[in-house]
């Protein structure tokens, strides 16, 4: 059930941006991203990182300043992320596609010094650049970018020079409570994560990654660092078109995948329209999948159309993220994701906290090098999530047989669409800011391959609304991958004789 803590074989930098400074200095021509703008070599990568932070302390961003770079998948992210590296400024990238109001609220929490936008990737990093009043400037090597005022008030925090302790880079995750929360997590943190998943999944200098799952959660960050920390060359897709990856696989040399059940289903799909008898697999080698409950049926149409297994995994933010996979020679015809990754410790606790015998379902905690430092400034939600003797609560339920770990359910109500997180709670709280809503509840559905976000609704009596009023009421406030994909109307939402809402009686009415 417990794999024992070995200390990573690698020689690890102490900072993210030293991932690509060996093959910069060994074999600077090699190429290390392109993006549909261009590409960097590894040489190119080194230069522009140190052109930036220059750039980042002309505008005032210091040792231990927070900074919010908004941006899709692309050089200009990437030369931001590891420039605040660079200069000890932790840096929390967000995704455009989120609301103002959630930026905002982002930007508020973590006290950001400056918030920049890489407009020429993204529109609605444009919009976010106008919205927030952002000056347009031009940052060496990522061209034009858009920056807000300086926060002259905020703090920075102290620099540790062990990369155990000093934050790389704050995820914010929305939490149950629908108040988001920072996880705090370390370059060492991120770096043992990316190291063992690369050793675990045989990924190395030969390889060409197409990272489309986006750098602003923490799959993307890892898949990015790992690429750079074994001398291989990632391609950075802004946005996912089966179409573009199918060519991709085809035609540019890819030879690994990471995706969410999504990635897969729509690649299927994309099939099917088009016509084609069979997607070429190309150099295709490894496809990875995570994020989602993986459907067994998928699984193995996938597999049957590349040739190759799809290896399931599980990971999770306050983890950096890597917890377990499936290895390449130990794939099943199961929906297991597989056995701990070394360094990863685990054990299944009871109702009570006792520990539960092997075979038998329990809440899942972890511990390891890859733990959080902890929630930005949330002192309590840290001391819940992470005991005395470091285990952290992953909130989820597990069992094993033998080393082989599954996923059985989530104590958390999180519902995991395309990939992302989404807290049943802040759509509620949102929700509830309507006049005509009396009482709300937000559930998931599954359906092929993902999960869905449904929403029931208990009105004001005598007011007249309509699904489609709410539904343009929430979207410009939540991200298109938070919102409801159907609203219910009903005259009152079942509860308990103290008026607890019987979220488990919505769900079972869903499939019935």
């Amino acid at each position: 059930m417990s794999s024992p803590q070995r200390e990573t074989s690698r020689i690890l930098p102490a900072r993210i941006h030293g991932a690509f400074s060996h093959y910069a200095s060994v074999d600077p021509q090699r190429v290390a991203l392109t993006d549909a703008s261009g590409t960097w070599t590894y040489g190119a990568l080194a230069d522009s990182t140190k052109q930036i932070a220059n750039s980042l302390r002309q505008l005032g961003i210091r040792p231990g300043d927070r900074m919010m770079i908004v941006a899709e998948n692309s050089l200009a992210l990437a030369g931001l992320l590891f420039a605040a590296s660079s200069i000890d400024a932790w840096a929390i990238v967000a995704n455009p596609r989120l609301t103002f109001r959630e930026l905002d609220q982002i930007r508020a929490h973590s006290g950001a010094r400056r918030v920049f936008f890489a407009m020429a990737v993204s529109n609605e990093a444009a919009s976010h650049a106008t919205a927030f009043g952002a000056v347009i400037g031009t940052i060496a090597s990522v061209g034009d970018i858009g920056y807000t005022s300086l926060n002259e008030e905020t703090v920075p925090e102290p620099v540790k020079e062990d990369g155990a302790e000093q934050v790389a880079v704050l995820i914010y995750t929305s939490g149950t409570t629908g108040i988001p929360k920072g996880v705090m997590l370390t370059h060492e943190n991120l770096l043992v994560s990316a190291s063992e998943t690369a050793r675990f999944w045989t990924i190395g200098e030969q390889d060409r990654n197409y990272l489309v799952l986006p750098i602003s959660h923490v799959v993307g960050t890892s898949l990015l660092i790992l690429t750079l920390l074994v001398g291989g060359s990632a391609k950075l897709v802004s946005r996912y078109e089966p179409a573009a990856l199918a060519k991709a696989i085809a035609e540019e040399g890819v030879t690994v995948l990471n995706g969410v059940p999504a990635t897969y289903q729509r690649l299927l799909e994309h099939k099917e329209l088009s016509g084609k008898e069979r997607l070429e697999r190309g150099k295709l080698r490894i496809t990875t999948v995570a994020g989602a409950p993986l459907d067994v049926d998928l699984k193995r149409r996938v597999e049957t159309e590349f040739g190759i297994p799809l290896l399931n995994g599980y990971g999770i933010t306050e983890c950096a993220p890597g917890i377990s996979g499936v290895r390449l020679d130990t794939s099943q015809d199961d929906h297991s994701v597989g056995t701990l990754i070394s360094g990863v410790e685990a054990k299944l606790v009871g109702v009570g906290g006792t520990q539960v015998k092997g075979g038998e379902v329990g809440e899942l905690h972890v511990r390891g090098r890859n733990v959080m430092k902890g929630y930005y400034r949330a002192p309590d939600a840290t001391a819940a999530a992470i005991d005395s003797e470091g285990w952290f609560n992953t909130g989820d339920l597990a069992r094993f047989e033998g080393d082989r770990m599954f996923i059985v359910g989530r104590t958390k109500e999180m519902i995991i669409r395309s990939g992302f997180n989404v807290y049943p709670a802040e759509v509620e709280a949102v929700l509830s800011s309507h006049p005509a809503v009396v009482q709300c509840a937000v559930v998931g559905r599954a359906i092929e391959g993902n999960e869905e976000v449904v929403a029931f609704v208990q009105a004001l009596p005598g007011t007249s609304i309509s699904p489609d009023d709410i539904a343009q009421f929430l979207r410009p406030q939540l991200a298109p991958y938070k919102q409801p994909s159907e609203i219910i109307f009903m005259k009152a939402l079942p509860a308990t004789s103290t008026g607890k809402l019987l979220k488990h009686k919505l769900k079972e009415s869903l499939t019935s």
